[in-house]
């Protein structure tokens, strides 16, 4: 029997192979991975973390993201508050 895939599941019942780091820089070892799933679906975990949750996305929803970020509409996640 096939286990299923969800949101929020232990990354680690996701195997080791196949996580990439498509975002790491010099942060101090601090990255995003991700992973592409057997039915399309992305599923992206903290690699400080790789025991902790796994947030699953469908193909559409990661590539909505991407399309968002590089229009600028994430943005507002990198801007300073107001003194």
């Amino acid at each position: 029997m096939k286990e299923r895939i969800y949101n929020g599941m232990p990354a680690r019942q996701l195997g080791s192979e196949g996580w990439h780091r498509p975002w790491s820089g010099g942060n101090g070892g601090s990255c995003v991975e991700a992973m592409r799933l057997a039915d399309g679906r992305v599923a992206l975990r903290q690699s400080t973390d790789p025991d902790g949750p796994a947030l699953v996305y469908t193909r559409h929803a990661i590539a909505r993201f991407i399309q968002g970020v590089k229009a600028g509409e994430a943005d507002f996640l990198l801007a300073r508050e107001p003194a």
